[in-house]
């Protein structure tokens, strides 16, 4: 997902997508793109919006990159990123926003978990701004932005693996927010129905204290760089 301005980082991304920023010399976008292609993954669509043609630059060269607009960027949510992009998806799929970044033993885990969701938790207390999850005999059960903060389990990441049996659901699940006309949800709001069906074997993964960053604001972009494993720059 790299369609958003990312305007909440001000003149950062005046003129670019806040994926394209760099942490030592290197760009997020093309920090998730090694880390996809060392473990296998070669089939990845981008869902861009904002500074579109940048994307067709950045990933010149690139084999197995398909590149899809999403001309409602700035109308929607991820939601409506994910909506673009669904046609493309037709077997397991791991989903990622292009500015979040992880730990490679958090992605590691995660491609070997069982489960036809698995999602990465940071198990800490979180604030209103999290995307906040809650579990039920340690099954999660709830996953949105709105959950009291004394109520949630800790915080999911932005990168979650889904199994192809899971697909026809969660699009279907997506047109049916799009179509109630929530064009302010968060990919998560196509997610929380697919619990609520109660069909799939969802599983949490913890990020026990390894890096991650998702870049919203000036001080993540901060403490990305501070904090980044070398490790993801080496790749």
């Amino acid at each position: 997902m790299a369609a958003g301005k990312g305007s909440r980082l001000g003149s950062l991304t005046e003129h670019l997508p806040k994926s394209l920023l760099e942490i030592k010399g290197k760009k997020l976008l093309d920090i998730n793109i090694a880390l996809l292609h060392k473990y296998g993954i070669w089939d990845i669509t981008i869902v861009t919006g904002y500074q579109d043609g940048m994307f067709v630059d950045a990933t010149k060269g690139i084999p197995g990159i398909t590149l899809v607009y999403n001309p409602f960027y700035e109308f929607t949510n991820v939601i409506g990123s994910y909506y673009m992009g669904m046609k493309q998806l037709h077997d397991d799929f791991i989903y990622l926003h292009a500015d979040t970044i992880c730990d490679i033993g958090i992605f590691h885990e995660l491609l070997r978990a069982d489960g036809d969701i698995v999602l990465p938790v940071d198990t800490k207390p979180c604030d209103e701004e999290a995307m906040k999850v809650r579990l039920e005999d340690e099954k999660i059960v709830e996953i949105t932005k709105e959950m009291p903060v004394e109520t949630a389990a800790g915080e999911f990441i932005g990168i979650a693996k889904i199994r192809k049996n899971v697909i026809d659901d969660l699009n279907a699940s997506t047109a049916g927010v799009l179509r109630d006309k929530i064009f302010t949800s968060y990919f998560e709001g196509a997610l929380q129905r697919v619990l609520d069906l109660k069909r799939y074997d969802v599983r949490m993964i913890e990020t026990n204290g390894r890096f991650w960053g998702e870049v919203d604001f000036l001080e993540d972009y901060e403490r990305a760089k501070e904090n980044i494993s070398t490790g993801l720059l080496d790749l």
